[in-house]
C-alpha cells in the first residue's frame, strides 16, 4: 500500500542549487493519493470545533479548500502582499529563500473565532508564523497547524511549538 512520501516527487536543485524540492503536485494530480492526504489531514480534527480553516499562499489553498469543503466552513487564503483585493493587514517574514509579506483581509476573521492553519509543507516555519501572528491580530484562536510535509532539519517545527502551536504533518523528510 502507498503511504503519502509515495506520491511526492523530489525535485533537485530547485529552485536554487542544493535545494531537494519536495513536489506535491504529483500527489495532487493523483485521485487516491490525493484523498489519502486530504483525510489524513482532517483525522486529528473529528469532533474539533473549527470556524475556518485558513490556507497559506499557494498550495495551502489547495488543501485549505477541500479541508474546509470536508469540515463545512468557511476558507481564508493568506496571500503574497498585493494579491487581495480591499482593506489588509500585513506580515513581513523571512523564509529559506529571502524576506517576503503576507496579507489577509482585515475582516476575514472575527475575535474568537477556531482556526486550522493548512499548507503543504513546513521547512523554517516562516511562512506559518506570519499567518500565525495574522490570524491572532485579527483575534482568531489556532486550534492546530497541519501540513503534508515537515522538514525537520530546518527547525519550523520547533519554531511554531515554541510559539505554542500544536504541528502535525503526514510525513517527514530528511534535508533542505
Amino acid at each position: 500500500m502507498k503511504k503519502i512520501e509515495d506520491y511526492i516527487r523530489t525535485i533537485v536543485d530547485f529552485p536554487h542549487e542544493g535545494i531537494l524540492f519536495r513536489d506535491v503536485t504529483t500527489l495532487f494530480a493523483d485521485p487516491r493519493g490525493f484523498r489519502m492526504a486530504i483525510d489524513q489531514m482532517l483525522h486529528p480534527y473529528a469532533g474539533l470545533e473549527i470556524d475556518k480553516v485558513v490556507g497559506l499562499e499557494a498550495r495551502g489553498f489547495i488543501l485549505g479548500g477541500a479541508i474546509a469543503h470536508q469540515l463545512s466552513v468557511g476558507f481564508v487564503p493568506i496571500r503574497k502582499k498585493g494579491k487581495l483585493p480591499g482593506k489588509v493587514i500585513s506580515q513581513d517574514y523571512t523564509l529559506e529563500y529571502g524576506e517576503a509579506i503576507v496579507e489577509i483581509h482585515d475582516d476575514a476573521i472575527q475575535a474568537g473565532e477556531k482556526i486550522l492553519v493548512v499548507d503543504d509543507l513546513l521547512a523554517t516555519g516562516g511562512t506559518a508564523e506570519a499567518g500565525i501572528k495574522l490570524i491572532e491580530r485579527l483575534g482568531g484562536e489556532i486550534v492546530s497547524t497541519s501540513f503534508i510535509i515537515d522538514l525537520p532539519e530546518l527547525g519550523g517545527r520547533k519554531k511554531l511549538e515554541a510559539l505554542g502551536m500544536e504541528v502535525n504533518a503526514l510525513c517527514t523528510f530528511d534535508g533542505a
